[in-house]
């Protein structure tokens, strides 16, 4: 009898172990593939999309509104003050902004509808890094302007240097993105693994570079003010020195300067909230909060790129705009043919 029961047993074992790939193989077959949901259902919950929420229509309204007006706004300002280099910077910054948040109001009424959130992830992760440029591209001329002799580095490399770190992030970033959507569309969650960490490099690479930039500014501002002696006595003062002394320095320099300072700590601020958010992987607990997403990334940018408009070096920066005007002139002198004497 005991024999009997062990030799029943062991073949309930072995049917068992025989059915297991079978029931797997259903279980597989029935389970919902949230690769082929397109809008949400009993079989694809919100719950299940990367963000796991339906975007708030009214604040990621507003932001679009916002960010298309400051766009539209930067783009008459500079083709009207001909600052192209830093309408390119703040233009790119603000139209990636507005694309970003049309993508996420597309997805309030959709959260699965894949073309949005892709517009939206690539436009938001990119966009800060042109207004970032448009902080960098004003460093040569407060050098300029101040006096080069206090600065560690050339005035003229101040653009090239943050710039080119800039679009290195950029790029970065770009390749990490490719490479998670590649990742997405074929399940392989190593290849998304890749390109997220591309990303969060390319992340922390451009705080790194901020970083350095604010570490440059305050070795300039150190150095300014422990020279203050030397520059009174020296015969050669820098164009701020005489107008100082002059009485002639406009408010609005001051003023611009601040800005400037609030719109870098806005973008540092936003750039250092993302590098958390990016590296717990897609659909984190971060990633999740919507309110931590509108105050720290799309509020931060909206305080950068409204004082880099509203405040614009054309109006604000003589020492900006001067040296626009007189490329402008130099332009048109080369372009008018000389008489001989």
């Amino acid at each position: 009898m005991m024999k009997r029961a062990h030799t029943s047993g062991l073949l309930v074992l072995a049917l068992l172990c025989l059915a297991s790939p079978a029931l797997a193989a259903r279980d597989k077959a029935t389970r919902p593939s949230y690769r082929t949901c397109h809008e949400v259902s009993p079989a694809c919950p919100v719950e299940a999309t990367t963000y796991g929420y339906y975007p708030e229509l009214g604040p990621n309204a507003f932001f679009l509104a916002l960010f298309a007006t400051l766009f539209l706004t930067s783009l008459v300002i500079g083709v009207w003050s001909k600052t192209w280099t830093y309408t390119l910077a703040l233009g790119g910054g603000t139209l990636l902004e507005a694309l970003g948040y049309l993508g996420r109001v597309l997805q309030h009424s959709n959260p699965w509808l894949k073309p949005a959130f892709e517009m939206q992830i690539c436009c938001l992760v990119l966009g800060p890094s042109f207004v970032a440029a448009a902080i960098y591209l004003t460093l040569k001329h407060f050098v300029l302007y101040c006096g080069p002799k206090h600065s560690l580095m050339k005035a003229r490399l101040y653009p090239w240097v943050f710039v080119g770190c800039d679009f290195a992030s950029i790029v970065l970033q770009a390749i990490g993105g490719g490479v998670a959507a590649g990742g997405g569309s074929s399940d392989n969650i190593n290849i998304v693994n890749v390109g997220n960490n591309l990303i969060v490099t390319g992340i922390a690479f451009q705080v790194a570079t901020m970083c350095a930039c604010g570490i440059l500014v305050l070795t300039y501002l150190f150095r300014y003010r422990k020279a203050r002696a030397e520059r009174h006595a020296s015969s050669e003062k820098s164009d701020f020195d005489t107008s100082r002394a002059n009485g002639t320095v406009s408010r609005k320099l001051y003023l611009f300067g601040a800005m400037l300072v609030l719109a870098y700590f806005a973008v540092l601020i936003r750039c250092i909230y993302r590098i958390p958010e990016m590296a717990g992987g897609w659909g984190n607990p971060l990633m999740r909060k919507e309110k931590e997403f509108l105050l720290l990334d799309g509020m931060m940018i909206a305080i950068a790129c409204l004082v880099l408009t509203v405040f614009h070096p054309a109006f604000f920066f003589e020492p900006f705009s001067r040296f626009r005007h007189a490329q402008r002139k130099s332009s048109q002198h080369d372009a008018t043919p000389q008489l001989s004497e």
